[in-house]
């Protein structure tokens, strides 16, 4: 039977395997026990105190504890709201505003951290509320009254205008996620995660629900592990990780800097990306190391539920190729429109529209953004139909396989020409001596900047690229960094990028 509640899943998986390592984090093990019995007290420990059908905060150092909290926050009927110790206080801020929350989940170290943001609501330690007996009935008559449409999470996007944007995600939606995902990518109870994305952003969604669905154990990775590559895959051999969910960045740094010489992933048998193009000339790395690895490209935005395209890497592809995003998962659709939201033509370039029930609720207290991207389907005038526009462009190739180009706002006028500088990327990378690339544009002065990592000097990368693209395309300014900058979740900051040249030209 089809779940409505994601906390069925647990409830189904904690009586078959109780004393089972649900999350860890290499020094603290949470078993299914443990995680389906503190999260119970949890829910009756804040339903008791009036809280209900209303966003709390959990505002904690990634650990075991913090995933539990979340399905503390369900149980009580409310919905989550994940808040990390390392994001930018003004960040932090600036959501407190937007929620105006009545209860906060704390440990003893983000407690003390609150005072910086103003906030006057209770704020509850992890081990005051594990001490609730929890009470049955109360949560069963909760259970009874919620709805699969109800709010499970509210996980916050940084807006274009740097405001960040709260998207609101329900239960049905989650679900419908968790059952594709886990069909396409063959999830059991063997699977072994190592999650890499903070926990405040809805990526980790793809470790923290199919854990509970199959009794699976997902290890939390060390962050600094990530700037260490050598000491990350012996760390993924030394807890038996065999599926891996990450964002490209995360993966080239291990194959860019030649840490297969030293160690290989032992266990690995499944490996999904997303996030960004992964290069061909690192892409072709892993896929040499694992041979019998499967290899999934996934796409999608937070508005859209997590992923919501994928394609499984079923064949070779040239250096100046980019890996497909294939086609939706089932019970999706996706609408590519032309700037007239009409239907693309075959091969033509368009804006990737999402339908179907993993479309979320769209914005938290922010009607207005709401209503710019959660759209009427523009192909139906005869009932409502939200979709969502994704400002992200794409192209079906020769195949029927969708190719994502760029987003909307990387497409530039250059030169009396259109450029998406997604492809000067490409071509960047395909350079033996550079191990990732960016391109940026100066609206300002007009030029495109190119950001490299490598042994390759400015000259001879300007060169490789006057062979192999038209003049137009040629970056105005080139230059080299010790280390890509990166987002919170990993992807390069590209914003960043544009600021650093922007405050060199001043």
């Amino acid at each position: 039977m089809q779940q409505t509640n994601v906390l069925e899943y647990l409830e189904q998986t904690a009586p078959q395997v109780p004393d089972k390592v649900a999350y860890s984090d290499g020094t603290d093990d949470m078993t299914f026990r443990q995680v389906y019995e503190d999260a119970r007290s949890i829910g009756t420990f804040l339903s008791r105190r009036g809280l209900y059908r209303e966003p709390v905060v959990v505002f904690m150092t990634r650990h075991p504890r913090m995933i539990v909290s979340f399905y503390g926050v369900v149980y009580a009927g409310c919905y989550y709201v994940p808040i990390d110790e390392e994001m930018p206080k003004h960040r932090v801020a600036l959501i407190f505003q937007n929620l105006k929350p009545r209860a906060v989940v704390c440990d003893e170290k983000t407690k003390a951290m609150l005072g910086e943001f103003s906030y006057e609501g209770d704020a509850f330690l992890y081990e005051e509320m594990t001490g609730t007996p929890a009470e049955e009935e109360r949560l069963r008559d909760i259970r009874r009254k919620a709805l699969d449409v109800d709010p499970l999470y509210i996980v916050f996007t940084s807006g274009s205008t740097g405001v960040p944007k709260g998207v609101v995600a329900c239960h049905r939606s989650v679900i419908d996620y968790i059952e594709n995902l886990s069909d396409v990518l063959e999830f059991n109870r063997d699977t072994v995660f190592g999650n890499q994305t903070p926990l405040y952003f809805d990526a980790c969604l793809k470790e923290l629900y199919p854990t509970l669905k199959f009794g699976a154990t997902a290890y939390l990775i060390p962050k600094n592990l990530f700037m260490f590559p050598v000491k990350l895959v012996e760390y993924l051999n030394q807890y038996k990780i065999n599926t891996i969910c990450w964002v490209v960045s995360a993966l080239t740094m291990i194959s860019a800097f030649k840490a297969f010489d030293k160690v290989k992933p032992e266990y690995l048998h499944t490996v999904a990306f997303g996030s960004e193009v992964f290069p061909i000339k690192q892409f072709n790395i892993w896929r040499e190391t694992l041979p019998d690895a499967k290899f999934t490209n996934l796409y999608g935005p937070t508005e859209g539920t997590g992923m919501c395209c994928y394609y499984k890497v079923d064949r070779d592809f040239a250096l100046d190729e980019t890996i497909p995003i294939g086609g939706p998962f089932r019970n999706t659709e996706i609408l590519l429109l032309d700037e007239h939201d009409q239907p693309a033509k075959p091969g033509e370039p368009g804006e990737i529209c999402i339908r179907g029930t993993s479309v979320t609720l769209g914005y938290y207290h922010n009607p207005e953004k709401t209503q710019e991207a959660f759209v009427q389907n523009p192909l139906n005038d005869a009932y409502p139909e939200i979709i969502y526009r994704t400002g992200d462009l794409a192209r079906l190739n020769e195949r029927g396989e969708l190719c994502f180009l760029s987003r909307k706002d990387y497409q530039i006028k250059h030169m009396g020409h259109r450029i998406e500088l997604g492809e000067i990327e490409v071509v960047a990378n395909m350079m033996d001596g550079i191990q990732t690339a960016c391109c940026i544009f100066d609206d300002d002065k007009k030029k495109i900047v190119l950001y490299y990592v490598g042994e390759a000097s400015p000259a001879e990368t300007v060169k490789y690229l006057k062979d192999k693209l038209p003049r137009y395309m040629i970056p105005n300014a080139v230059e080299v960094l010790d280390a890509m900058p990166l987002t919170p979740n990993s992807k390069i900051d590209r914003v960043f990028l544009k600021q650093k040249y922007q405050n060199k030209k001043a």
